[in-house]
């Protein structure tokens, strides 16, 4: 196939990093039909070819964009650590059909993105009803105050009504659960139907708008007969990979080349600055190698990670091919040299060293 065919075949997308959600929502909105391609990512002003290390950068800085509890679409749980949809957001519907979208697209060209939602997310997709444990991830004390609230058989005097009380901007406000809510007392022969009233209205009602749209967008992409084909655990783990962080299993799975061997001073160094990396200091490194900082399905191992030689000691920081895996280390001359230029680099990889 020719080169001006591969360009047909694919979706070009030209953006600004600084109007990232913007020129997003425009792009994907214009040609929605154009979703099924893979995408060919531009910075605006910056030059090089995308062999797919932009692309990656481009979900991981869009999602950052997107999920800052600032901007408003999300909310963040400091216990249960998920996002959650904000009944409150006062953004539009194209914006959440867009993170829709962006998930979708994320399966569609093969890139993992650090998305926390709870599993209740991607049973909805699915068309799976929630219930009163998948509340349990989202808001583990309201899980168990509920699961306590069913265990008892007094429950009168706690003076609950068929009502939900919940902030808006700061201002208390009250959701009638059924008609006249408000004047229609909890009991024991009642309390079950309370309980699925009101995780009906958390997970569903509360933020039907946005889910409705970002699930519109998410089955743009995504849609058809096959999805029904995936567990909702299966499309948790196509888009968000696996959270768990084997680096043995990717030192393992490593090759070397342009001279080097696993019994190479600079790779022995290398291995032993990562053995003592924080968890942060690992997904740092992970994202400046492979442009994202997610295990993949199978895990590190199968990344297949290559440690290619760049020349003798010098001052240079260490690069990264991140369409392919590859790291190109300098033959360093101590690993302390090695320790502060890998440092240097892995710390300010957005828009550096990836290609």
């Amino acid at each position: 196939m020719d080169v001006v065919s591969t360009f047909f075949l694919l979706k070009n997308l030209q953006v600004r990093r600084t109007s990232l959600v913007q020129d997003s929502l425009h792009q994907l909105s214009l040609h929605h039909y154009e979703l099924k391609k893979p995408l060919m990512v531009i910075f605006e002003g910056e030059s090089g070819v995308d062999q797919g290390g932009v692309t990656k950068e481009f979900f991981q800085l869009l999602v950052r964009d997107l999920f800052n509890v600032g901007y408003g679409m999300f909310t963040y749980s400091e216990e249960s650590r998920y996002f959650w949809f904000n009944s409150n957001s006062i953004e539009t519907d194209l914006e959440f059909q867009l993170v829709g979208i962006i998930l979708g697209l994320a399966i569609y060209n093969g890139v993992i993105l650090d998305v926390h939602f709870p599993l209740v997310v991607y049973k909805k997709l699915l068309g799976i009803d929630p219930r009163l444990q998948d509340l349990r991830d989202l808001q583990p004390q309201v899980y168990r105050s509920l699961n306590s609230l069913l265990a008892m058989e007094e429950i009168e005097s706690m003076d609950l009504y068929f009502e939900v009380s919940y902030d808006c901007f700061g201002e208390t406000k009250t959701h009638e659960l059924i008609p006249n809510g408000s004047s229609v007392q909890v009991t024991g022969e009642n309390k079950q139907r309370y309980v699925d009233l009101y995780v009906n209205y958390l997970l569903e009602t509360s933020i039907a708008t946005q889910f409705s749209a970002f699930k519109r967008g998410f089955l743009q992409v995504c849609g058809g007969p096959a999805l029904r084909l995936f567990q909702y655990e299966e499309l948790e783990l196509l888009i968000c990979g696996l959270r768990h962080y084997d680096f043995d299993a990717l030192e393992r799975g490593t090759t070397y080349k342009g001279g080097y061997t696993k019994d190479s001073n600079v790779i022995q160094w290398f291995w032993n600055l990562v053995k003592e990396m924080s968890v942060e200091e690992k997904k740092q490194l992970l994202f400046f190698t492979t442009g994202n900082d997610r295990a993949p399905v199978g895990g590190l191992g199968s990344l297949k990670l290559i440690i290619q030689r760049n020349g003798d000691d010098t001052e240079r920081l260490p690069t990264a091919h991140t369409c392919f895996n590859i790291l190109l280390l300098p033959e360093y001359s101590s690993q302390e040299k090695l320790a502060d230029r890998l440092k240097l680099a892995i710390s300010n990889s957005t828009g550096f060293g990836l290609q």
